[in-house]
């Protein structure tokens, strides 16, 4: 039941804050501010340094808060995510090793690729992250979703809140927003207005 909660939680969100920052210290930070803009699943990144701490701490202090770990490659970065806490596990590119672990602790994978190949074959297991999304755009998932009407996507990188609408429009399960999420009134302000009319569609 916790599998499908977590996959349902972040569709239901309707974007997934992708956090990469220079410590877990200031991953946190970013992490509370979300989650007082009313987001309750965040990706925390294997590329920030004491990724594994910033993971600990937050599963640990709020436990309603659906927690993922991405931009992992190996088995054992995605074993010791899991052993963090984390709820679900992101993958930048296709990686057979953290599909392993996912699939033995029983969490949703979000598997990474950017040919229509690499996400088909993520979307026959799961959930497909479309990465660098900006590379093919819009029309690259709307070609892939006409291959496999309903595989559930989620394009990440290089996306912005002005672009949400956009890719939700060409299909997207929910859409990676990252390096623009920081504490700031008029990045919130501007999270709560993509959030009010994804949810108004």
């Amino acid at each position: 039941m916790q599998f499908r909660d977590t996959e349902s939680a972040i569709a239901r969100q309707i974007i997934l804050p992708v956090v990469r920052e220079d410590s877990a210290d200031e991953a946190l930070a970013v992490a509370d501010w979300l989650i007082d803009q009313g987001l309750d699943v965040i990706e925390l990144t294997a590329s920030t340094p004491g990724w594994q701490e910033a993971v600990a701490r937050l599963s640990a202090a709020a436990r309603e808060i659906i927690v993922g770990v991405g931009t992992l490659r190996t088995y054992a970065d995605a074993d010791t995510a899991v052993a963090c806490g984390a709820r679900f596990l992101v993958t930048p590119c296709p990686a057979a090793a953290v599909r392993e672990v996912a699939e033995v602790a029983g969490l949703p994978l979000l598997e990474g690729g950017l040919t229509p190949g690499e996400v088909l074959g993520a979307t026959d297991r799961g959930i497909a992250k479309l990465f660098p999304a900006h590379v093919g755009g819009t029309a690259l998932l709307r070609s892939i979703l006409a291959l496999s009407p309903g595989a559930r996507i989620v394009p990440t990188g290089g996306i912005r809140l002005a672009d949400v609408a956009d890719w939700l429009d060409a299909g997207a399960y929910a859409v990676g927003v990252g390096s623009e999420l920081r504490p700031d009134p008029e990045v919130a302000a501007a999270l709560r207005d993509t959030l009010a009319a994804a949810r108004a569609r």
